[in-house]
Parts: C-alpha cells; structure tokens; sequence
C-alpha cells in the first residue's frame, strides 16, 4: 500500500480501531505531514486538557514485528531510567505494540506522548531569549549522553538488529547504482575500517541513529530537550551520534565565507557539546580521534538512505545537488563533510553539480 492509501484507509478503518485499543475516544486525530522518505502515517491526538499522544501507523514490509518489539522496550528503559525521551503509551492490552491485520496487511501501532515543547524549526530557530545559545549545544550533548549512559546498562529482551547487519558489502551492492563503481569501493573501505574498531560496552551499545533537531522537541520555558523517533534505533558506536551532532552544528555557521573562522566556530560548538555529553558519560579520546571516520559514515548513511527511497518508491536513481555533494566527499575522501574545504560554497551550501546515474 501506498502512504496515500493508508492514509485514507486509516480514516475509515485503522484509527476507529485504534482508539478502542488505547482509549482514545473522543481524541480529535490530525494528519502529520509526511518528510520525503518518511515510512510511517503519524497522527497527533489531542482532547481538551489531557496530555497530547503521537500515533504511528507503520504499514511497509522493511520492518517486521522484533523490530519494532525491541524499539519500544529500548525507549521505556530510557524512560523509566530518566531519558529525555518520549514515552511509549501501553494500550488497553497492556501493549507496547499493536497489530492490525487487513487483507493479509499487517500495520503496527504506536502510541507517544508527546513531547512538550516544540521543534527548533517550529521557533525559527531562535533559542530561548536571553540565554546564551551554548545551553542549547550543551543540553545536546547532556541528553545524548544521558541515553548513551543508560545504553551502556541496557540489556535487551529482544534485541534490535546491529549496524553491519544492514550496511555490508551485500546491501551496499544492491542499493548503490552499479555506475557508482568508485562510491561502492569507498563505502567499502570504510566497512572495513569500521571492521577493525573495538565493540564493547563503552564504546558501542543501542544509539539513537537520527540524533537531530528534527527528532527532539525544546520546551523554550526551560531548555529541556526531550527526544522521539528511535525508528532507526540499532547496536551501533555511540560515536555516530555524535558525528551526527558534529554534522547539525554546520547550520549556525553555513553562510560563514572564512574556512578559517568555520573551524573555530566548530571547534567550540563541539567542545560545549562534549562538556554536556561527558557530564553523563564518558567517552575515551582514541574514539574521539575517530569523529573525522564517523563523519564519513553519517554521509555515507545518507547516500544509502535517499537511494533506499527512490527503490522503495520504484523511481530511478538520480542526484540532485545534495546527494552529488555527499558522493563528492566519499569519493574524494573530503573530511568533515568538505565544510572546511574548497568544494564548499556558503552561497550554495552542501551542494555541488548534479551528475549523471
């Protein structure tokens, strides 16, 4: 089925279901708009002054039910354990996940709170008046390491599926466009280096995988970051995390002409986030000296990312400016996202020629 389709097919059918299993009756249900790759159907449901909820209707066949079983045991750990995180609602059932089955189609259900707050994006990106926006690098940081923390205590009844079971030569080869030759010997490459790090407990647990301000809301009242969307949760290094957070600092500074002052601007952006994120946990500075490697992977993530949609939604493979950016700097090993490099335009910024598939 199609989102359209399961959007209309929700309307009529699913969320009459769905609010006798969770107690929803009398919940006004309002469409989420869908991003460009989104794999769910997302509805707020709000009713006078009780605590506003998220549903999420999972309908495509890439996930099944361990997987989302191991989501939601891994986000009411992190609640129960003090996690800034959204919590996940148990229906009537006692349930953290619901299915319904029609015509041989299987949705799972998911009900959140929601988070109180809103999203940067929703304030203009203007922080908290009167605060120094260095409390908000700072509380990146501190949540993260506070689910990172708890990862590192977490043992999971069922378990979610770890990073090289999704990103392997096999899936890289059946997902990169056979005309991309030099990006699959980088991508890789890099598996291989990531092969030969250490995996234990300090170092790689349950990470967040979408660690952005797209996924967490801020209560501007009080700065509290609390974070949602575990969708792509999995056992991976915590360093990605943070080279995701490293990726997001580049907003504050992409219309900067000096490379020069860039650097120093990330540089201290990164500092204030460590500061927050190691008054959690801790992290040793031989995965530090790893930020430039774990940067390559969050590019390399969004390169297979916006090629699994275009398959899953029978297109043919194309770059726009984005993508061919991303490609650029893998295959011409650009660190830290080329954002200190000559490619990089603060007129165009992460953006380079479209090329051809």
């Amino acid at each position: 089925m199609t989102y359209n389709e399961v959007v209309n097919f929700s309307e009529t059918y699913l969320l009459p279901l769905v609010s006798k299993l969770y107690g929803l009756e009398g919940y006004e249900f309002k469409l989420v708009k869908a991003h460009t790759g989104g794999r769910n159907v997302v509805y707020t449901c709000e009713k006078g002054s009780a605590d506003p909820k998220i549903l999420r209707i999972a309908f495509l066949k890439d996930r099944n039910r361990e997987d989302f079983l191991g989501e939601v045991e891994y986000i009411r750990y992190l609640f129960e354990r003090g996690g800034s995180v959204s919590n996940v609602v148990s229906s009537l059932k006692e349930n953290l996940l619901e299915e319904i089955i029609h015509n041989n189609h299987t949705f799972f259900i998911c009900l959140f709170e929601k988070a109180k707050g809103k999203k940067l994006v929703e304030n203009n990106y203007r922080y908290r008046g009167g605060v120094p926006i260095t409390e908000y690098y700072y509380n990146c940081g501190k949540v993260l390491g506070k689910i990172h923390q708890l990862s590192k205590e977490f043992t999971p009844v069922q378990r979610r599926y770890s990073f090289f079971d999704k990103y392997n030569a096999e899936y890289i080869d059946k997902v990169i466009p056979n005309s991309l030759s030099l990006l699959k010997q980088k991508l890789l490459e890099l598996l291989k280096a990531l092969e030969s790090l250490d995996i234990d407990r300090e170092s790689f647990g349950m990470i967040h995988f979408d660690y952005n301000d797209g996924n967490y809301n801020i209560d501007f009242d009080t700065g509290q970051i609390t974070v949602y969307d575990f969708d792509n949760s999995c056992f991976g290094w915590y360093m990605y995390d943070l080279a995701a957070l490293w990726t997001q600092g580049v907003g504050w500074i992409q219309f900067e002409e000096d490379a020069t002052k860039r650097k120093k601007f990330m540089d201290d952006y990164f500092a204030t986030v460590l500061t927050g994120y190691r008054s959690e946990t801790s992290v040793e500075s031989s995965m530090l000296d790893k930020l430039p490697l774990f940067i390559k992977v969050t590019l390399m993530e969004n390169i297979i990312d916006a090629f699994e949609v275009m398959q899953n939604n029978g297109e043919k493979p194309e770059c726009d400016e984005e993508l061919s950016y991303c490609i650029k700097c893998l295959e011409d090993d650009i660190p830290y996202k080329g954002f200190f490099h000559e490619i990089y335009s603060c007129e165009e910024p992460f953006e380079y020629e479209i090329r051809d598939i």
